[in-house]
């Protein structure tokens, strides 16, 4: 890999008013030292406008410990199931506070407000918007303790603070003086948190910009990270529950015998779960005595009311409402269309898919008369908390939800209705009704998670393009039919626009100057959809570059130079990566072996532009991607190594979308696949090599966990009707049917 960076000045270093963050002082840890706590603003896009106009005073929650060892913890505000936060905030913290790296410690937050997302107002990790919403946040942390750290030194010393400065850790005075911070850091608990800091110039980073390795990497590449499996305090009993075939299917009746005369077996119990079914749960010794317990159950389910989703019929039924015109998302004129020289006509099929972690579904519950306490991976702290004790009949307050690691997550683990969460939560609360005490551990099974719903929804895509002579798009009729994943949670009121999901039509058009007429067919479906890594832009950006290269090459022009002259001046960034990825690739000068064709695709997903140029052939009737060199333009890289990690993980979950058997179906509401062996994903064997390029900039950074994903599939279809003039229409990729 190369890190192209540039290394300029922020526009200035700036004094940041209290006014905007509050701070307060919090008590020691048990182990002493410095803490600093917030007062963030209720504001941003979820928060409620009466909240943002007056700021709510959280309580103090610790963001920054520094020990008497002289370790400094930082509190992430985030989960960390892989995309490197564990790391990123740490370097954050770390440059502004003048702190030696071989120091810096993690943590994860508990559900807490201090940790709610400064933009969002919600403790949320999604979105790509770790480092995007708080790297401000982090630097003003690091810097506000600093000072501090200053300030007692200086007071010790009875100088003036500014005859003080730092480094590694230690705070240098005059006439040799020298204190470690964790000498200071009680004392420094004591000075006033300032009401202004200047941060630092971007050329004085230490950290930021530089390939940092992982805090986490030697506990998880040692076997000794704990993740939420993991966890198992005194007393742990293991959960599994039989959920109900269709979605929403309620337990008729059932028969436990052969299930209790298991060994180990505690409790069988009916319990509700997702969608208003039920379920029956097994409580036993652990986790095999559960299972096989689960197996020999007797249940009958009551599905008779419900919808029975079958998925050939529904993409069936969503072409043909695609061709009527639905909610508008965006309005042009398409009277050019009836007289283009040329015409492209598609449709593109898109099926639901699993997110498929590699650590499944789990969550610890131990509840007590007065209090609960969860541990869970979430990326939805306090929601979760929130819907566990509306399960259990505490307050959130008295409701503790410790944050582990989580191994993977795609989105799965922040499920609007908490929906493992609370089932964990009524395991709990009925055991502890049956008259048994102590924690419960629910485990689901990869089947039960590949089977157990909120997928990424089924889409079908209908477009009708009219070219003129000259090869230029004068007309674009074109139309989305799908589930919406934000109809009926909270965040309805802010991501659907009139009518329309905006998850289900972001990346289209953009960033290319088309006349797009562009509505959405928002259907209702009983299959339980949600954000999948990318959301809308997994199937938006397959759909736009593909169509713009068939476009391009009906205009007889060349795909890239195409694009260039589709894509405004105004948008730089766009021009910057698409170039760098061609300029590093050889696209255009290098002569590929034979049988080997390039593909391109850009696609800007979260703020961040990532383009792609492949090198594929065909192997045995499969696309073979050998090569991917990658531009990405995220603005400021706060860590390249991380960049270049979630660049390849994106890549090659996006290349797993191609791959035949890549898909959840449904027969008579049922999900037909359960595991690996029938539910495909990118495996070694498909990782191709990548390049990864980071366009400089000194801009605000963005985020970078998702924008990778988008334009794989694109691009490697672009290749594909270079080596076979097929156009793909449906994912997963099938170039017998093509």
């Amino acid at each position: 890999m190369r890190f192209d960076l540039m290394h300029k000045t922020v526009a200035g270093a700036r004094s940041v008013p209290t006014s905007r963050r509050g701070f307060l002082k919090a008590g020691a840890a048990a182990t002493g030292g410095l803490v600093l706590g917030f007062v963030l603003p209720a504001g941003g896009r979820i928060a409620r406008a009466a909240d943002a106009a007056k700021p709510t005073v959280y309580a103090p929650n610790a963001f920054l410990r520094v020990a008497p060892d002289n370790t400094v913890t930082v509190i992430v505000n985030r989960l960390e199931f892989g995309q490197g936060v564990h790391t990123g905030l740490p370097m954050v913290i770390a440059d502004e506070l003048d702190a030696d790296w071989r120091q810096m410690r993690a943590e994860l937050a508990p559900a807490g407000d201090v940790y709610k997302d400064p933009v969002l107002g919600i403790q949320i990790t999604g979105g790509s918007g770790t480092i995007a919403h708080s790297f401000t946040q982090y630097r003003e942390v690091g810097a506000r303790a600093r000072a501090m750290l200053v300030a007692a030194a200086a007071k010790q010393w009875k100088v003036d603070p500014s005859q003080c400065r730092t480094a590694q850790g230690v705070v240098y005075g005059p006439a040799g003086r020298k204190a470690t911070y964790g000498s200071l850091a009680e004392a420094a608990m004591a000075q006033p948190v300032p009401q202004t800091v200047t941060l630092k110039d971007q050329k004085a980073f230490r950290y930021i910009g530089k390939p940092m390795p992982r805090l986490d990497a030697r506990a998880k590449s040692t076997g000794r990270q704990q993740f939420g499996l993991d966890v198992k305090p005194a007393g742990t009993k293991v959960a599994v529950v039989a959920h109900p075939p269709v979605f929403g299917a309620k337990v008729a009746k059932f028969d436990a015998a052969k299930a209790k005369a298991v060994r180990g077996v505690i409790a069988v119990l009916e319990i509700p779960v997702d969608r208003g079914g039920s379920g029956v749960a097994v409580i036993a010794d652990g986790y095999w005595p559960a299972k096989q317990a689960r197996d020999l159950l007797a249940v009958e389910w009551n599905t008779g009311a419900l919808e029975k989703v079958d998925s050939a019929k529904q993409l069936a039924q969503f072409a043909a409402l695609a061709k009527t015109p639905g909610t508008v998302a965006r309005k042009a004129d398409t009277s050019k269309l009836a007289g283009a020289a040329k015409k492209i006509s598609a449709v593109y099929e898109f099926p639901y898919l699993a997110h498929a972690p590699m650590e499944p579904i789990n969550c610890t519950v131990d509840l007590k008369d007065d209090a609960c306490t969860l541990w869970v991976g979430s990326q939805f702290q306090g929601i979760d908390q929130a819907a566990a004790a509306a399960v259990v009949g505490l307050k959130p307050e008295q409701v503790t939800l410790n944050t582990m690691m989580a191994g993977g997550g795609f989105g799965r683990r922040a499920t609007p209705t908490s929906d493992f969460v609370v089932e964990a939560a009524h395991v709990a609360k009925a055991y502890k009704a049956a008259g048994h005490a102590g924690p419960v551990k629910l485990i689901w099974s990869r089947e039960d998670d590949v089977r157990g719903g909120y997928y990424r929804p089924s889409h079908v895509h209908r477009a009708d393009i009219g070219l003129n002579a000259d090869g230029n798009i004068v007309a674009w009729d074109h139309a989305i039919v799908g589930q919406s994943i934000m109809a009926g949670t909270s965040f309805e009121p802010f991501m659907v626009k009139n009518g329309v999901d905006s998850t289900m039509v972001e990346g289209m058009g953009e960033p290319y100057d088309v006349p797009l007429n562009l509505t959405a067919h928002a259907v209702k479906a009983n299959v339980p959809v949600l954000w999948w890594r990318s959301v809308g832009s997994t199937h938006t950006a397959f759909v736009m570059e593909t169509l713009i290269d068939e476009a391009a090459h009906a205009a007889g022009q060349d795909p890239v130079a195409y694009r260039k002259k589709l894509i405004d001046a105004k948008h730089v960034r766009h021009h910057a990566a698409l170039d760098l990825a061609v300029a590093q690739s050889g696209y255009g000068k290098k002569t590929l072996p034979k049988g080997h064709a390039y593909g391109v695709a850009l696609h800007e997903a979260f703020n961040t532009i990532v383009a792609y140029v492949v090198e594929a052939s065909i192997v045995d009737g499969v696309p073979k991607v050998h090569k991917v060199t990658a531009a990405v333009h995220c603005n400021l890289p706060v860590n390249p190594m991380s960049i270049e990690a979630q660049i390849q993980g994106a890549a090659l979950m996006g290349l797993g979308t191609t791959l035949p058997g890549a898909r959840i179906t449904l027969k008579d509401g049922v999900v037909e696949q359960s595991n690996f062996n029938d539910y495909t994903v990118a495996r070694m064997n498909d990782m191709p090599h990548i390049d990864v390029h980071i366009v400089p900039s000194q801009d605000a950074p963005t985020g970078i966990g998702e924008p990778g994903l988008p334009p794989l599939a694109p691009a490697l279809a672009n290749a594909v009707f270079q080596l076979t003039g097929k156009r793909l229409r449906k994912l997963p990729f099938d170039l017998a049917a093509a």
